[in-house]
């Protein structure tokens, strides 16, 4: 075990899974001589050399363009899109190409990409650099959307996410990138793709998190101790999504806090507010709750502490869902 932040734990994933399969490329903006602007790919372009570390121009439609050719025959691109708010102009190629080649082909054809990109605020960013898009890509059917909220995580999921052989999208959290050190195998090991994790066990609500929301969930449960026992689930994949494991936390407290720092109005919490409703509804002892970010865009530094859900947000929900 090495204690180790984010940004360590997925730079090892990459290098051992390039070290392991020499099909496996890295390419994207700054990815190569700089090691990205999180220095997330620093030293593997000295270790593996241009051919397989690529600096792409500034062209995210024709980076992954490029990547869906590339594993269509037979190569493994893990493409890096360099903040959040890039991502748009790659959805006619992930919509409409990479998400539906192995339907479109009858599985003749399969799109094992990886499409790596930090998101969400807490970095006093400038404008596109701080969106949370996850609902975007949990629309795409033949999509698949990962998102660690710790190092752990990171390299178990990100290793699963490379050897997977449909098209992932995988979202890190930027704030997360080093606020955080924990142990972490040196070894390889996979976290599967389509499981959720109960972080903290609890008996009066289930709090619903992922990416750097967990710890504000975590946070949150902390200061609740003396009013209410908070459980809370680290959702980690939310396409697949484990509705299992959520709706047996949710089945044994009876009240929900979802939280998540996109925008409130068709965020993916509310999908879970669906599913929980549609499955679990005779269980709840209280309307469904969001805490989230608000319906405007996401703001500049100043306002940006006022956006983000917080530990607060989270109680105040709490107590309404206890006095209920």
């Amino acid at each position: 075990m090495t204690i180790m932040n984010m940004v360590d734990a997925i730079n090892l994933a990459l290098k051992q899974e390039m070290q392991k399969d020499k099909t496996v490329v890295v390419l994207g903006e700054d990815v190569g001589i700089d090691g990205g602007v999180f220095r997330v790919t620093d030293g593997l372009y000295k270790m593996f050399g241009e051919n397989r570390v690529l600096d792409t121009p500034l062209a995210e439609s024709g980076i992954v363009g490029v990547s869906i050719g590339m594993a269509i025959n037979g190569f493994k691109p893990v493409a890096e899109i360099q903040f959040d708010g890039f991502l748009p102009p790659t959805f006619d190629q992930l919509l409409n190409h990479a998400s539906r080649m192995r339907n479109r082909s009858r599985s003749r054809y399969h799109v094992p990409l990886v499409v790596r990109l930090p998101y969400g605020g807490g970095v006093k960013a400038l404008e596109h650099h701080s969106d949370s898009p996850e609902a975007f890509l949990c629309h795409m059917p033949g999509l698949k959307v990962v998102i660690p909220s710790n190092p752990y995580d990171a390299k178990g999921l990100l290793v699963s996410a490379i050897r997977d052989p449909d098209p992932v999208v995988f979202l890190e959290p930027k704030r997360m990138y080093r606020a955080v050190k924990m142990e972490v195998p040196e070894d390889e090991y996979t976290v599967p793709l389509g499981e959720a994790k109960v972080v903290r066990e609890g008996y009066d609500v289930t709090l619903i998190a992922w990416g750097a929301m967990v710890r504000t969930a975590n946070e949150a449960a902390d200061k609740l101790k003396d009013k209410a026992s908070a459980e809370v689930v680290d959702v980690r994949t939310l396409n697949p999504l484990d509705e299992k494991t959520i709706l047996n936390s949710v089945k044994k407290t009876g009240r929900v806090v979802i939280i998540h720092e996109a925008q409130r109005t068709g965020g993916f919490g509310a999908e879970i507010a669906a599913v929980i409703s549609e499955k679990a509804m005779l269980n709840l002892k209280s309307p469904i709750q969001r805490v989230t970010g608000w319906d405007v865009i996401f703001p500049l530094p100043k306002l940006e502490n006022y956006y983000l859900p917080n530990a607060d947000r989270i109680i105040k929900a709490v107590e309404h869902l206890m006095e209920f």
